[in-house]
Protein backbone atom coordinates (compact mmCIF):
# COMPACT_ATOMS: atom_id res chain seq x y z
CA UNK A 1 0.00 0.00 0.00
CA UNK A 2 3.03 2.72 0.34
CA UNK A 3 4.34 1.56 -2.87
CA UNK A 4 2.15 4.03 -5.14
CA UNK A 5 2.20 7.17 -2.77
CA UNK A 6 6.13 7.28 -2.89
CA UNK A 7 6.23 8.36 -6.58
CA UNK A 8 2.98 10.71 -5.93
CA UNK A 9 5.89 12.16 -3.13
CA UNK A 10 8.08 12.59 -5.53
CA UNK A 11 6.24 14.17 -8.26
CA UNK A 12 4.97 16.75 -5.84
CA UNK A 13 8.29 17.26 -4.61
CA UNK A 14 9.47 17.84 -8.19
CA UNK A 15 6.64 20.62 -8.91
CA UNK A 16 7.91 22.20 -5.93
CA UNK A 17 11.49 22.79 -6.58
CA UNK A 18 10.57 23.58 -9.67
CA UNK A 19 8.44 26.92 -8.60
CA UNK A 20 11.76 27.50 -6.68
CA UNK A 21 13.77 27.93 -9.92
CA UNK A 22 10.94 29.85 -12.21
CA UNK A 23 10.97 31.96 -8.70
CA UNK A 24 14.87 32.70 -9.13
CA UNK A 25 15.19 33.33 -12.15
CA UNK A 26 11.89 35.13 -13.08
CA UNK A 27 11.28 36.79 -9.85
CA UNK A 28 14.05 39.46 -11.27
CA UNK A 29 15.03 38.44 -14.42
CA UNK A 30 11.61 38.68 -15.82
CA UNK A 31 10.62 42.21 -14.23
CA UNK A 32 12.41 45.05 -15.19
CA UNK A 33 15.21 45.80 -13.15
CA UNK A 34 17.71 48.53 -14.56
CA UNK A 35 20.71 50.78 -13.52
CA UNK A 36 21.41 54.07 -13.55
CA UNK A 37 24.94 54.10 -16.08
CA UNK A 38 26.37 57.30 -14.80
CA UNK A 39 29.75 58.75 -15.83
CA UNK A 40 31.33 61.07 -13.77
CA UNK A 41 34.97 59.61 -13.27
CA UNK A 42 38.01 59.70 -14.40
CA UNK A 43 38.43 55.56 -14.06
CA UNK A 44 35.46 54.20 -15.69
CA UNK A 45 35.92 51.13 -17.96
CA UNK A 46 35.59 51.36 -21.69
CA UNK A 47 31.88 51.27 -22.70
CA UNK A 48 31.98 48.28 -25.24
CA UNK A 49 33.27 46.43 -21.71
CA UNK A 50 30.52 47.49 -20.07
CA UNK A 51 28.02 46.94 -22.15
CA UNK A 52 29.47 43.37 -22.63
CA UNK A 53 29.78 42.89 -19.17
CA UNK A 54 26.04 43.89 -18.60
CA UNK A 55 24.41 41.48 -21.41
CA UNK A 56 26.95 38.37 -20.36
CA UNK A 57 27.64 38.33 -16.82
CA UNK A 58 24.36 40.04 -15.33
CA UNK A 59 20.37 40.15 -15.67
CA UNK A 60 20.06 43.89 -16.07
CA UNK A 61 18.15 44.09 -18.69
CA UNK A 62 17.93 48.09 -18.85
CA UNK A 63 20.25 50.60 -18.40
CA UNK A 64 19.57 54.18 -18.11
CA UNK A 65 22.37 56.91 -19.54
CA UNK A 66 22.51 60.77 -18.17
CA UNK A 67 23.27 61.74 -21.95
CA UNK A 68 23.65 60.81 -25.40
CA UNK A 69 27.05 59.50 -25.91
CA UNK A 70 28.07 57.98 -28.70
CA UNK A 71 30.50 55.62 -27.53
CA UNK A 72 28.17 54.11 -24.85
CA UNK A 73 25.48 54.09 -27.54
CA UNK A 74 27.35 51.89 -30.11
CA UNK A 75 28.62 49.93 -27.39
CA UNK A 76 25.00 49.07 -26.43
CA UNK A 77 24.12 47.72 -29.91
CA UNK A 78 23.45 43.89 -30.59
CA UNK A 79 22.63 43.85 -26.38
CA UNK A 80 19.08 43.65 -26.54
CA UNK A 81 19.44 45.60 -23.19
CA UNK A 82 16.93 48.80 -22.98
CA UNK A 83 18.30 52.23 -23.06
CA UNK A 84 17.32 54.83 -21.78
CA UNK A 85 19.18 58.48 -22.85
CA UNK A 86 18.72 62.11 -21.90
CA UNK A 87 18.15 65.36 -23.17
CA UNK A 88 20.15 67.43 -20.82
CA UNK A 89 18.62 70.02 -18.64
CA UNK A 90 20.48 73.01 -20.63
CA UNK A 91 18.77 71.90 -24.17
CA UNK A 92 15.14 71.68 -22.86
CA UNK A 93 14.58 75.39 -24.04
CA UNK A 94 15.63 74.61 -27.67
CA UNK A 95 13.75 71.53 -27.81
CA UNK A 96 10.46 73.37 -27.72
CA UNK A 97 11.60 74.10 -31.15
CA UNK A 98 10.33 71.74 -34.00
CA UNK A 99 13.59 72.11 -36.06
CA UNK A 100 15.62 71.60 -32.81
CA UNK A 101 13.89 68.88 -31.89
CA UNK A 102 14.38 66.85 -35.10
CA UNK A 103 17.71 67.96 -35.41
CA UNK A 104 18.29 66.52 -31.84
CA UNK A 105 16.90 63.19 -32.76
CA UNK A 106 18.82 63.16 -36.40
CA UNK A 107 22.07 62.72 -34.17
CA UNK A 108 21.40 61.92 -31.13
CA UNK A 109 18.79 58.73 -31.43
CA UNK A 110 18.18 57.50 -35.48
CA UNK A 111 21.91 56.70 -35.89
CA UNK A 112 21.55 54.28 -33.30
CA UNK A 113 18.38 52.34 -34.11
CA UNK A 114 17.41 50.15 -34.41
CA UNK A 115 20.75 47.74 -33.46
CA UNK A 116 20.81 49.93 -30.14
CA UNK A 117 17.41 49.27 -28.37
CA UNK A 118 16.60 52.79 -27.44
CA UNK A 119 13.05 52.54 -25.66
CA UNK A 120 12.59 56.37 -24.03
CA UNK A 121 14.24 59.39 -23.95
CA UNK A 122 14.55 61.30 -20.85
CA UNK A 123 13.54 65.23 -21.22
CA UNK A 124 15.77 66.71 -18.36
CA UNK A 125 16.82 65.20 -14.64
CA UNK A 126 14.63 66.52 -11.80
CA UNK A 127 13.76 70.05 -13.62
CA UNK A 128 11.35 71.23 -10.75
CA UNK A 129 13.44 70.82 -8.42
CA UNK A 130 16.08 73.45 -9.90
CA UNK A 131 13.64 76.23 -9.37
CA UNK A 132 14.48 77.79 -13.00
CA UNK A 133 11.99 79.10 -14.74
CA UNK A 134 12.62 79.10 -18.13
CA UNK A 135 13.59 75.32 -17.93
CA UNK A 136 10.48 74.62 -15.84
CA UNK A 137 8.13 76.59 -18.20
CA UNK A 138 9.20 74.98 -21.26
CA UNK A 139 9.58 71.65 -19.68
CA UNK A 140 5.97 70.48 -21.33
CA UNK A 141 6.38 72.11 -24.06
CA UNK A 142 9.56 70.52 -24.65
CA UNK A 143 8.67 67.06 -24.46
CA UNK A 144 5.34 67.81 -26.78
CA UNK A 145 7.25 68.73 -29.17
CA UNK A 146 10.08 66.02 -28.80
CA UNK A 147 6.90 63.51 -29.55
CA UNK A 148 5.78 65.34 -32.43
CA UNK A 149 9.32 64.79 -33.94
CA UNK A 150 9.30 61.14 -32.78
CA UNK A 151 5.42 61.25 -34.66
CA UNK A 152 7.33 62.44 -37.82
CA UNK A 153 10.01 59.53 -37.89
CA UNK A 154 7.77 57.04 -37.42
CA UNK A 155 9.35 56.58 -33.74
CA UNK A 156 6.45 57.36 -31.69
CA UNK A 157 5.74 53.96 -30.96
CA UNK A 158 9.18 52.45 -30.26
CA UNK A 159 10.33 55.25 -28.01
CA UNK A 160 8.42 56.76 -25.24
CA UNK A 161 9.28 60.63 -23.68
CA UNK A 162 9.16 61.40 -19.97
CA UNK A 163 11.31 63.12 -17.29
CA UNK A 164 12.27 62.36 -13.73
CA UNK A 165 11.29 64.21 -10.97
CA UNK A 166 12.55 64.28 -7.01
CA UNK A 167 10.18 63.79 -3.91
CA UNK A 168 10.88 67.65 -4.09
CA UNK A 169 7.60 68.35 -5.95
CA UNK A 170 5.78 67.66 -2.91
CA UNK A 171 4.47 69.82 -0.65
CA UNK A 172 2.72 67.29 1.99
CA UNK A 173 4.42 63.77 1.73
CA UNK A 174 3.35 62.12 5.46
CA UNK A 175 1.00 60.55 5.98
CA UNK A 176 1.16 58.90 2.32
CA UNK A 177 -2.45 59.89 1.43
CA UNK A 178 -2.14 63.79 1.94
CA UNK A 179 0.53 63.56 -0.56
CA UNK A 180 -0.05 66.71 -2.59
CA UNK A 181 2.46 68.64 -5.13
CA UNK A 182 3.33 71.51 -4.35
CA UNK A 183 1.04 74.55 -5.20
CA UNK A 184 1.86 76.45 -8.30
CA UNK A 185 3.29 73.85 -10.12
CA UNK A 186 0.55 71.02 -9.44
CA UNK A 187 -2.09 73.17 -12.38
CA UNK A 188 0.44 74.82 -13.91
CA UNK A 189 3.28 72.49 -14.83
CA UNK A 190 2.71 68.40 -13.23
CA UNK A 191 -0.97 68.55 -14.86
CA UNK A 192 -0.55 69.37 -18.35
CA UNK A 193 2.69 66.90 -17.83
CA UNK A 194 0.84 64.03 -16.63
CA UNK A 195 -1.95 64.56 -19.45
CA UNK A 196 0.74 64.19 -21.61
CA UNK A 197 1.83 61.03 -20.01
CA UNK A 198 -1.62 59.88 -20.27
CA UNK A 199 -2.19 60.44 -23.87
CA UNK A 200 1.23 59.02 -24.88
CA UNK A 201 1.39 56.14 -22.66
CA UNK A 202 4.43 57.07 -21.07
CA UNK A 203 5.42 56.22 -17.28
CA UNK A 204 5.43 59.20 -14.55
CA UNK A 205 8.97 59.05 -13.20
CA UNK A 206 10.37 59.31 -9.94
CA UNK A 207 13.48 59.58 -8.12
CA UNK A 208 12.76 58.12 -4.21
CA UNK A 209 15.52 57.49 -1.85
CA UNK A 210 14.61 56.40 1.46
CA UNK A 211 18.39 56.74 2.09
CA UNK A 212 17.94 60.70 2.57
CA UNK A 213 15.11 59.87 4.58
CA UNK A 214 16.36 57.97 6.93
CA UNK A 215 17.64 58.78 10.56
CA UNK A 216 19.29 56.02 12.73
CA UNK A 217 15.76 55.69 14.50
CA UNK A 218 13.73 54.82 11.20
CA UNK A 219 16.84 52.87 9.44
CA UNK A 220 14.63 49.59 10.03
CA UNK A 221 11.92 50.79 8.26
CA UNK A 222 13.99 52.67 5.36
CA UNK A 223 15.89 49.00 4.89
CA UNK A 224 12.73 47.36 4.20
CA UNK A 225 13.48 44.91 7.99
CA UNK A 226 10.99 43.12 9.10
CA UNK A 227 12.07 44.39 12.99
CA UNK A 228 10.46 47.99 11.65
CA UNK A 229 7.20 48.72 13.97
CA UNK A 230 6.20 50.45 10.48
CA UNK A 231 3.98 53.30 10.49
CA UNK A 232 0.18 53.81 10.48
CA UNK A 233 -1.82 56.10 8.00
CA UNK A 234 -4.95 57.11 10.43
CA UNK A 235 -6.66 58.52 7.39
CA UNK A 236 -6.35 55.23 5.40
CA UNK A 237 -6.16 52.71 8.36
CA UNK A 238 -3.30 51.48 5.96
CA UNK A 239 -0.04 50.33 7.76
CA UNK A 240 3.32 50.98 6.06
CA UNK A 241 6.08 48.56 6.72
CA UNK A 242 8.51 50.18 4.41
CA UNK A 243 9.99 53.78 3.58
CA UNK A 244 9.41 52.90 0.02
CA UNK A 245 6.37 52.25 0.03
CA UNK A 246 5.52 55.23 1.70
CA UNK A 247 6.74 57.79 -0.68
CA UNK A 248 5.41 56.32 -3.74
CA UNK A 249 2.39 56.70 -2.27
CA UNK A 250 3.09 60.02 -1.35
CA UNK A 251 3.38 60.29 -5.33
CA UNK A 252 0.42 58.37 -5.99
CA UNK A 253 -2.13 60.46 -3.87
CA UNK A 254 -0.88 63.44 -5.47
CA UNK A 255 -1.20 62.60 -8.71
CA UNK A 256 -4.84 60.69 -7.65
CA UNK A 257 -5.71 64.24 -6.27
CA UNK A 258 -5.04 66.04 -10.11
CA UNK A 259 -6.99 62.87 -11.32
CA UNK A 260 -4.22 60.84 -12.89
CA UNK A 261 -4.60 58.17 -10.64
CA UNK A 262 -4.11 55.91 -14.20
CA UNK A 263 -0.82 56.20 -15.20
CA UNK A 264 2.06 54.28 -14.26
CA UNK A 265 4.85 54.91 -12.10
CA UNK A 266 7.88 53.95 -12.30
CA UNK A 267 11.59 54.29 -10.02
CA UNK A 268 13.61 56.25 -12.19
CA UNK A 269 16.23 56.38 -9.34
CA UNK A 270 17.17 54.70 -5.96
CA UNK A 271 19.67 53.45 -4.27
CA UNK A 272 22.10 53.39 -0.91
CA UNK A 273 25.80 54.28 -0.46
CA UNK A 274 28.40 51.55 0.19
CA UNK A 275 30.02 54.76 1.79
CA UNK A 276 29.53 58.07 3.52
CA UNK A 277 30.58 60.45 6.36
CA UNK A 278 30.44 59.78 10.28
CA UNK A 279 27.28 61.37 10.58
CA UNK A 280 25.21 59.43 8.53
CA UNK A 281 23.34 56.45 9.74
CA UNK A 282 23.93 52.91 8.07
CA UNK A 283 26.41 53.65 5.51
CA UNK A 284 28.12 50.56 5.14
CA UNK A 285 27.95 47.48 2.41
CA UNK A 286 26.16 45.62 4.51
CA UNK A 287 23.45 48.48 4.20
CA UNK A 288 23.75 49.10 1.03
CA UNK A 289 23.63 45.43 0.01
CA UNK A 290 20.55 44.74 2.28
CA UNK A 291 18.64 47.93 0.57
CA UNK A 292 19.07 46.89 -2.74
CA UNK A 293 18.28 43.06 -2.47
CA UNK A 294 15.27 44.12 -0.31
CA UNK A 295 14.21 46.69 -3.18
CA UNK A 296 14.39 44.13 -5.79
CA UNK A 297 12.77 41.31 -4.21
CA UNK A 298 10.14 44.08 -2.88
CA UNK A 299 9.22 45.57 -6.53
CA UNK A 300 9.26 42.08 -8.13
CA UNK A 301 7.06 40.31 -6.14
CA UNK A 302 3.41 41.76 -7.47
CA UNK A 303 3.14 42.77 -3.90
CA UNK A 304 2.99 46.38 -4.82
CA UNK A 305 1.92 49.00 -2.14
CA UNK A 306 -1.23 49.44 0.21
CA UNK A 307 -2.61 52.47 -2.10
CA UNK A 308 -1.31 50.37 -5.16
CA UNK A 309 -1.61 46.49 -4.57
CA UNK A 310 -0.72 43.44 -6.67
CA UNK A 311 1.57 44.48 -8.69
CA UNK A 312 5.43 45.65 -9.91
CA UNK A 313 7.79 48.63 -10.58
CA UNK A 314 9.61 48.81 -13.02
CA UNK A 315 12.72 50.41 -11.07
CA UNK A 316 16.71 51.25 -12.27
CA UNK A 317 19.19 51.41 -9.31
CA UNK A 318 21.33 54.29 -8.45
CA UNK A 319 24.11 53.36 -9.92
CA UNK A 320 26.22 50.65 -11.88
CA UNK A 321 29.15 51.93 -10.47
CA UNK A 322 31.03 54.78 -8.13
CA UNK A 323 31.65 57.68 -9.57
CA UNK A 324 34.75 59.47 -7.97
CA UNK A 325 34.20 62.87 -9.71
CA UNK A 326 30.93 63.40 -7.91
CA UNK A 327 30.66 66.72 -5.88
CA UNK A 328 29.66 66.89 -2.52
CA UNK A 329 29.61 64.46 0.53
CA UNK A 330 31.39 61.13 0.49
CA UNK A 331 28.03 58.96 0.20
CA UNK A 332 27.53 60.95 -3.51
CA UNK A 333 30.75 58.99 -4.73
CA UNK A 334 29.57 55.28 -3.58
CA UNK A 335 26.28 54.44 -4.28
CA UNK A 336 27.80 52.29 -7.10
CA UNK A 337 27.00 48.36 -7.08
CA UNK A 338 30.48 47.68 -8.98
CA UNK A 339 33.51 49.07 -8.65
CA UNK A 340 35.59 50.55 -11.80
CA UNK A 341 36.93 47.38 -12.42
CA UNK A 342 33.54 45.56 -12.28
CA UNK A 343 34.13 43.44 -9.59
CA UNK A 344 30.96 43.98 -7.10
CA UNK A 345 30.83 46.41 -3.98
CA UNK A 346 28.78 43.82 -2.51
CA UNK A 347 26.17 41.03 -3.95
CA UNK A 348 22.72 41.63 -4.14
CA UNK A 349 22.29 38.33 -6.73
CA UNK A 350 22.55 40.02 -10.11
CA UNK A 351 25.60 38.46 -11.27
CA UNK A 352 24.42 35.58 -13.51
CA UNK A 353 26.86 33.25 -11.96
CA UNK A 354 24.72 33.90 -8.82
CA UNK A 355 21.20 32.36 -10.34
CA UNK A 356 23.15 29.90 -12.35
CA UNK A 357 24.43 28.63 -8.80
CA UNK A 358 20.91 28.74 -7.50
CA UNK A 359 19.37 27.25 -10.23
CA UNK A 360 21.64 24.40 -10.33
CA UNK A 361 21.23 23.93 -6.17
CA UNK A 362 17.60 23.17 -6.69
CA UNK A 363 18.43 20.81 -9.73
CA UNK A 364 20.45 19.16 -7.48
CA UNK A 365 17.81 18.84 -4.60
CA UNK A 366 15.58 17.82 -6.90
CA UNK A 367 17.43 14.78 -8.99
CA UNK A 368 18.72 14.10 -5.37
CA UNK A 369 15.15 13.71 -4.25
CA UNK A 370 14.17 12.20 -6.93
CA UNK A 371 16.94 9.10 -6.54
CA UNK A 372 15.99 8.49 -3.03
CA UNK A 373 12.46 8.06 -4.46
CA UNK A 374 13.71 5.38 -6.91
CA UNK A 375 15.79 3.67 -4.26
CA UNK A 376 12.78 3.08 -1.44
CA UNK A 377 10.72 2.00 -4.38
CA UNK A 378 12.95 -0.68 -5.49
CA UNK A 379 13.73 -1.62 -1.99
CA UNK A 380 9.79 -2.08 -1.75
CA UNK A 381 9.96 -4.75 -4.46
Amino acid sequence: MDTPLLPLCTVSFKFHVSLIIVDVWSGVEGSIIGVNYGTVANNLPPPEQVARFLSESTIISSVRLFDTNADILRAFAHTGIAVTVTATNDQIPNLTRIEFAQEWLKFNVRPYIPATNIVRIFVGNEVISTANKLLIASLVPAMETLHTALVGASLDRRIKISTPHSLGILSDSSPPSTGKFRQGYDTHVLKPLLRFLRDTNSPFMINPYPFFGSSPETLDYALFRPSSAGVLDENTRLSYTNMLDAQLDSVFSAMKLLGFSDVEIVISETGWPSLGDSSQAGVDAESAAEYNRNLMQHVTSGAGTPLMPNRTFETYIFALFNEDLKPGPTCERNFGLFRPDMTPVYDIGILRSTVAAASKFHHAAYFSVLTIGLLIISNHG
